[in-house]
């Protein structure tokens, strides 16, 4: 049966090898649960792969993205660039300080020292 499912499957799958691969892979995954799309008929999870493909049930550019990214050990994830923004001008008829922008510093003692200083809003009747 699997020879003449192997035949069947060519006009679908091109190369042996990658049908080879294909197959072993959609395999791994009826044997990990995923259910199957055609009647099993007695058949092992290879030949039931290969009939998959060979019926159409399955695609195969599906389950060749799905084997190469079970394959991928980091997945490289697309963010958005960084931009540079050019430094805004001075304020009116200022030429704008090009090189030369300072920041503030603060400690971490600053901070606390700040935050001591803050007093809570008052409570109000309707609080309470």
């Amino acid at each position: 049966m699997a020879r003449v499912t192997v035949e069947d499957c060519i006009d679908k799958v091109e190369n042996r090898f990658d049908l080879v691969l294909l197959a072993g892979h959609r395999a791994r995954l009826i044997s990990a649960g995923q259910p199957i799309t055609i009647d099993r008929d007695n058949d092992k999870n290879p030949v039931v792969a290969l009939r998959e493909i060979a019926e159409e049930t399955v695609a195969p550019d599906d389950l060749r993205e799905d084997l190469i990214h079970s394959l991928q050990k980091y997945v490289e994830v697309d963010e958005p660039e960084a931009e540079v923004v050019p430094a805004l001008a001075g304020t009116a008829g200022q030429p704008a300080d090009d090189g030369n922008v300072a920041f503030d510093r603060m400690t971490e003692e600053d901070l606390l020292r700040g935050l001591e200083g803050l007093v809570p809003p008052a409570e109000t009747e309707d609080e309470e």
